[in-house]
């Protein structure tokens, strides 16, 4: 019956652990693909006469890439030191 309160300590103990920080390595690539910059504006666009009459396609995708408010490289920054403790070794726009 004494076991019971060591696998409660130790389970205690891997909750804890799981909250720490993550190796920067690590939170980097969770930040980048966060705060990577975005492919531009898209689109086709297409105009003919047929047999039927006149005909037009268009297709746009729009992919603004807004996903923080300011410079993407200070929220990139702040995002991977929350996440692991230590500031990024790798600047965002060196990927």
């Amino acid at each position: 019956m004494r076991r019971a309160p060591a696998y409660g300590l130790m389970a205690a103990g891997l909750t804890l652990a799981a909250c720490g920080p993550m190796p920067v390595e690590q939170a980097e690539r969770q930040c980048y693909a966060q705060y990577a910059p975005k492919a531009p504006l898209t689109g086709e666009a297409g105009m003919g006469v047929t047999n039927e009459g006149f005909r037009s396609q268009m297709k746009v995708e729009v992919n603004l890439g807004v996903t923080a408010h300011g410079d993407p490289s200070k929220a990139y920054n702040a995002c991977v030191y929350r996440k692991s403790g230590r500031m990024p070794t790798r600047p965002l726009y060196s990927y």
